[in-house]
């Protein structure tokens, strides 16, 4: 018997009870409020056991911004991760570019960071920025935005960008995250000018900055309102069906720029 509040219970009791009883779900259909924030902190782990790592296999090259190397060039994690559009020679060894087949730079460009002040700024703002919005969608939902934002942010970059330049970093999904908390707050009807504040400096700084992708920021930002959208404004009866649809949608368009952008590539000069 299972001690209660108010007298015993019988393990089947409430077993039964756990299978026939509608679990409650959060106001944006994720689990009710995530104790944990499990997605983000395993996030930033990855993020940083990529950069450490990437620091051991450098071998004394730059991991650029106050990278821990000192010599000139790119890190492995750089050259075998950052979105590169065409496949490019470095050192003798051929790098696959995105237009070639290595379509998972689209993914892993987003654990990829270009020394230790970029990958600070960046987790800082995944600790504040992704733990709300876990505790608000819930798991699932927060690591789809994630990801997907990030997705988006490097097919711009992709799309917009000299195909032989390396661009990396979550700064995708970090702007796809800001404005996320903006749609979801004001749905909640809390107050939101603080993070119109931080979302404009950091447009501002991303045209201010000479090695900021304007791309993959724009990117990540415009990718991460069409989900927040989506995940804010869901009508109640159809929330599931909306809201995965909308990351469907999303998804599938993203699918076609990187096609159309990658049959652009085959047919210029480059090749």
């Amino acid at each position: 018997m299972n001690e209660a509040s108010v007298g015993f219970q019988c393990p089947e009791c409430v077993s039964e009870g756990r299978r026939t009883t509608r679990q409650a779900t959060g106001r944006f259909g994720g689990g009710t409020v995530a104790k944990t924030e499990y997605v983000t902190f395993a996030l930033i782990a990855i993020n940083v056991a990529v950069f450490l790592l990437d620091a051991v296999l450098s071998k004394g090259t730059s991991l650029g911004g106050f990278g821990i190397g000192g010599g000139g060039g790119f890190s492995p994690a750089q050259l075998y991760g950052a979105v590169l559009g065409v496949s490019a020679e470095s050192g003798g060894t051929l790098y696959t570019g995105i237009a070639d087949g290595a379509y998972y730079r689209l993914i892993t460009a987003d654990f990829v960071h270009f020394g230790l002040l970029h990958i600070a700024l960046n987790m800082w703002a995944l600790y504040v920025l992704g733990r709300y919005l876990e505790r608000t969608l819930g798991h699932l939902r927060f690591a789809a935005l994630y990801l997907v934002a990030g997705i988006g942010g490097n097919v711009a970059v992709y799309m917009f960008s000299e195909p032989l330049q390396l661009s990396a970093g979550a700064s995708t999904s970090i702007f796809g995250l800001f404005v996320a908390v903006f749609f979801i707050n004001r749905k909640l009807g809390r107050e939101t000018t603080s993070i119109v504040v931080l979302l404009v400096i950091n447009v501002m700084a991303t045209f201010w900055v000479k090695s900021i992708s304007i791309a993959g920021h724009i990117g990540g930002l415009v990718t991460g309102a069409l989900l927040a959208l989506g995940l804010a404004y869901a009508p109640r009866k159809q929330r599931a069906l909306v809201q995965w649809g909308t990351f469907a949608v999303v998804l599938i368009v993203l699918a076609v720029l990187t096609v159309m952008r990658t049959q652009t590539l085959l047919d210029s000069s480059l090749y």
